[in-house]
């Protein structure tokens, strides 16, 4: 089997599993459907990891081809078609590991759902989708697998379609994300009318070319045109990554099942934005004021998600909140051109961030799907194992030394700190306060669900138990890269060139290769990483956490009454929802009635419809009094017809 072959298997094999499983789902029956969908994704996920083999180890040279012409139009091709470099190869194993580590889990999670086989057919059509888009080779099917996960992912956020609160998740999800996918659609057709391809290798071999032209938007202000191709396609990367303001659906898919909380927010969809940035890193290294946009909206998304994430009571939110917040960062290290760094933390934050949510899931399977947290405490008894790795999943989240979250993120940090462009100096405190409110909010978690006097009633508390070893393994399993992965992978994947064949940075960017020093040895860099402001700042939100949710548990509720104001601000959610709600549904019903009211109402059937009948009536009215059957009345009729024509014929001569 040649490489080629191969590498189309690894998107064919979950596209059939579920064909499988939706299709025949009765026909295979429950066990069929995990067994067909399961062996589906552990089949690309090993030929993913073959061929991440054969691309880092074996130095398998860039694959670019085309698949399949779709169609050629004035000389413009539409293909599908796969470009293999180091990192799609990376994202490859990534997106394929984390969805098998999900698929079994959900085995446990769903099983008694009646909508079992349902559920793995999405799955696995939703790693399709991620697949087909992280190893495009051209702008087409990279928007195919961009819709194709926003529509399986408001399937899997609506998946329980009679809760109210499901439904209306999965659509706010979905509008919200076709706010982004304009600006994204419009970034593409900026793309293929200034350069005439959608290819990816032609597009940025025609880059220099358009580099200096400008072009006129609104009216008469000039904009340069890579500035706005790269600022259009971010808008999209806002929606499908979740940054402010775009971001407001992301905690609310929560509503969905939790093996699809985590794929979401693991391993696709929201790491979609993230990769697009970084595979199109040739056209934005082109446009300072893209790059510092992108940098202030990451710094934004890190440090007041965050502190939403400290309010929240829903075991499930806090993980989300958690991860717009993780998003941010990587958002961040695009901004000051660090991509390698910021698909680094992508890699390791989709390890510990699937463990996270698995492990909640995991708590709520045994308290009978309750997620507030302020009804839990001391599950660390019945729950060994979860609260273990809840541990290791959190520890690697606030980037505490040696685990794989400290590699990721703190070189994030140092990035920002050397960058030279607008928007740093916000960047760089936001990052720095960022650390102190992840520290909180995830010890804040643990002690609420895991340590300190149990909150749960008799009944739920005489049922509470380990989970089963098919949700407790791939928590064992996700755990393991949460620890090793940083320290395993930082010097090729940063400085040993492993990613240079795919991510392009212009000479006075490159600010990773000045951290090259900081970590020749990730030993010593682990080491010298208790010595850090970095590591007191987490210490200091471990130390608040410990004192206000372990130590003086009373102590919460006094701040809260305190801190009256900013507690409804992060409460409320800055008050995003509220203004969507009322300026952007309630102005497009208002602008629905109007139309309805003017355009409908009035026009169509006022004018149009009952105002033509009523002319007919009124002409057929007329029409019957003419028509009085009298002979003279017609002949008093011929004779005034005539006399007109003959007055006529005088004055035409």
């Amino acid at each position: 089997m040649n490489i080629e072959t191969i590498i189309l298997l690894v998107p064919l094999l979950p596209l059939l599993g579920c064909l499988v499983a939706g299709l025949f789902g009765r026909q295979v029956g429950r066990a069929g459907a995990h067994w067909v969908t399961i062996l589906a994704v552990a089949g690309a996920f090993l030929l993913s990891a073959y061929v991440a083999w054969e691309v880092f180890f074996n130095e398998l040279p860039v694959l670019n081809y085309s698949v399949y012409t779709w169609a050629v139009s004035d000389g413009i091709r539409f293909e599908i078609g796969f470009l293999i470099d180091s990192l799609t190869a990376l994202m490859m194993v990534v997106v394929t590991f984390v969805s098998l580590m999900v698929h079994v889990y959900t085995i446990g999670y769903m099983h008694d759902d009646d909508g079992y086989q349902r559920f793995f057919a999405y799955i696995n059509l939703f790693t399709f989708a991620m697949l087909m888009l992280v190893m495009a080779n051209n702008f087409l099917q990279l928007f195919f697998g961009w819709e194709a996960v926003g529509v399986v992912s408001y399937l899997l956020i609506g998946f329980w379609f009679k809760k109210d609160s499901a439904v209306k998740a999965n659509l706010k999800a979905f509008l919200v994300n076709r706010v982004g996918d304009f600006g994204f659609l419009l970034g593409i057709a900026a793309v293929l009318f200034y350069m005439g391809s959608l290819d990816y290798a032609e597009v940025f071999a025609a880059t220099p070319a358009v580099e200096g032209q400008t072009m006129r938007v609104l009216g008469q202000i000039e904009w340069q045109v890579m500035t706005f191709i790269c600022i259009c396609l971010f808008i999209g990367a806002m929606g499908k990554s979740a940054q402010v303001p775009l971001h407001a659906w992301l905690p609310d898919s929560m509503e969905g099942p939790t093996p699809i909380s985590a794929l979401i927010h693991a391993a696709t969809m929201v790491t979609a934005g993230i990769f697009m940035v970084a595979r199109l890193s040739p056209m934005f290294e082109t446009s300072v004021t893209a790059l510092s946009f992108i940098l202030v909206i990451g710094a934004i998304t890190a440090l007041f998600m965050g502190l939403v994430g400290i309010v929240q009571n829903d075991i499930k939110r806090v993980v989300a909140y958690s991860t717009l917040s993780q998003l941010g960062y990587m958002t961040v290290a695009l901004g000051v051109s660090a991509y390698s760094a910021a698909i680094f933390h992508l890699m390791t934050h989709a390890f510990f961030k699937a463990l996270l949510f698995l492990a909640a899931g995991s708590v709520i399977i045994a308290l009978h799907h309750k997620q507030d947290m302020r009804q839990m405490g001391g599950l660390a008894r019945y729950m060994p194992v979860t609260a273990a790795t809840a541990w290791i999943g959190s520890l690697a989240l606030i980037g505490f030394p040696f685990f794989s979250g400290f590699y990721s993120k703190d070189l994030i940090i140092e990035a920002v700190k050397l960058a030279e462009r607008p928007g740093v100096a916000f960047a760089t405190f936001a990052v720095y306060a960022g650390v102190v409110i992840t520290a909180l909010y995830s010890f804040r978690m643990l002690y609420l669900a895991f340590h300190g006097p149990t909150r749960m009633d008799e009944e739920t508390r005489a049922h509470a138990h380990e989970s089963p070893l098919v949700v407790t393994l791939p928590l064992v399993l996700l755990a393991i890269p949460s620890v090793l992965i940083g320290y395993l992978t930082v010097q090729p994947l940063l400085f040993g060139g492993a990613l240079a064949d795919a991510i392009s940075v212009r000479e006075g960017h490159d600010v990773v290769a000045q951290l090259a020093d900081k970590v020749s040895s990730p030993l010593m860099f682990g080491l010298k990483g208790f010595l850090t402001p970095v590591f007191w700042l987490a210490m200091l939100g471990v130390g608040l956490a410990s004192w206000i949710y372990l130590l003086r548990p009373g102590l919460a509720d006094s701040i809260k009454a305190r801190a009256g104001l900013v507690w409804t601000v992060l409460d409320r959610k800055y008050g995003f929802d509220e203004l969507y709600q009322r300026v952007v549904a309630g102005g497009a019903l208002k602008l629905a009635g109007g139309l309805s009211r003017g355009g409908d109402r009035f026009l169509i059937d006022g004018l149009l419809v009952n105002g033509s009948a009523r002319l007919v009536g009124r002409l057929a009215t007329a029409a019957r009094r003419i028509q009085s059957g009298f002979l003279f009345h017609y002949a008093f009729a011929m004779i005034i017809g005539l006399v007109a024509v003959l007055a006529s014929f005088m004055l035409l001569r």
